[in-house]
């Protein structure tokens, strides 16, 4: 079964469409990337993947549930990463991960999540420190445990790494990658280019709401002849 399915999904604000019929598949098990400029309809996508935005037209299936008509079962199996999220500043991070694992489980169901929470997380000791006193990369581990720890069939991350140092940006793709031989199909977006050529199996190119290119890193460097990513991006948005 395909994780992800979208078909000609159209999303408008009043009279501006901002996304324009896009229809993609998104394989189990895969590492999707979902590219494109500021304001190119990527976030709009993820959030009515998410359930958070209604869809205009079309429709969207996550694992064989429709996101309109069964909102509720996508939750279920679905987690969300927004770029902006963040945790409660006063709670030590195992006691965040204790208080949102309890919207999912409770007794030793909990306990069992809050541990594989503390593992992704990575943290050592800092774990039992407060969340405000983390860095940046610290708080996005944290996030990413949060997000992984109910194990969802489908991880939505909206560019995860945005403002991290290069060995931070370097131990969270590892995590990504380690949910996905975990069984997670993950949909993400990045701006780095270099990461998602590093990271997915697949990527969509979305310009204006409309995706425009969709294929593995490699057939999209062979067919434009470019030695990367980005090349192939700005070569395709400039026509």
């Amino acid at each position: 079964m395909d994780a992800l399915v979208l078909q000609d999904v159209r999303k408008s604000y009043g009279t501006r469409e901002a996304v324009h019929g896009i229809s993609l598949k998104v394989h189990e098990g895969e590492i999707y990337g979902l590219i494109g400029h500021n304001g190119a309809g990527k976030t709009t996508t993820l959030r009515m993947i998410s359930t958070l935005l209604r869809i205009t037209s079309g429709s969207i299936s996550v694992y064989g549930h429709d996101v309109s008509s069964e909102p509720d079962e996508v939750r279920k199996i679905i987690s969300y990463l927004p770029e902006d999220a963040g945790a409660y500043k006063d709670l030590t991070g195992r006691a965040y991960l204790q208080f949102m694992a309890s919207f999912f489980a409770s007794g030793p169901e909990r306990d069992a999540m809050v541990e594989k929470g503390i593992t992704l997380a990575d943290l050592g000791d800092r774990i039992d420190s407060k969340v405000d006193t983390y860095s940046k990369g610290m708080m996005r581990r944290l996030l990413i445990a949060r997000a992984i720890m109910p194990s969802p069939k489908l991880a939505i991350l909206d560019e995860v790494t945005s403002g991290l140092d290069v060995i931070n940006s370097y131990e969270i793709r590892e995590i990504i990658r380690s949910i996905a031989a975990g069984g997670v199909t993950v949909v993400m977006s990045s701006h780095n280019m270099f990461e998602v050529d590093m990271l997915c199996d697949r990527v969509g190119m979305i310009d204006q709401g409309n995706l425009i290119l969709e294929g593995t890193p490699t057939d999209l460097k062979r067919e434009y002849g470019m030695d990367t990513l980005e090349e192939v991006f700005v070569k395709a948005v400039r026509g």
